[in-house]
């Protein structure tokens, strides 16, 4: 499985044959499913949450969005640890 920060390196165009790879991986994991071979039906949506992140970076890219990384912060106010 990939990471977004492992996704954001990769061209639009890369990306985008990724995302027919997967697209594959479902209708294989669709056929599997349908005859009950499938083993975990856990992997296709996993696989379809994968899709999607790709497109999104993709566009992302074309459309020249840059994401800020996330700042960790420290603990919460008031929250007792």
């Amino acid at each position: 499985m990939s990471t977004s920060s492992e996704l954001r390196q990769l061209s639009p165009e890369e990306l985008r044959a990724r995302v027919a790879e997967l697209k594959q991986q479902i209708f294989d994991m669709k056929s599997k499913l349908n005859t009950g071979v499938l083993d975990s039906t856990a992997e296709l949506g996993k696989t379809r949450r994968l899709v999607a992140r790709c497109l999104t970076l993709a566009r992302e890219s074309e459309k020249g969005i840059q994401r800020k990384a996330k700042v960790e912060t420290g603990p919460r106010k008031g929250k007792k640890e």
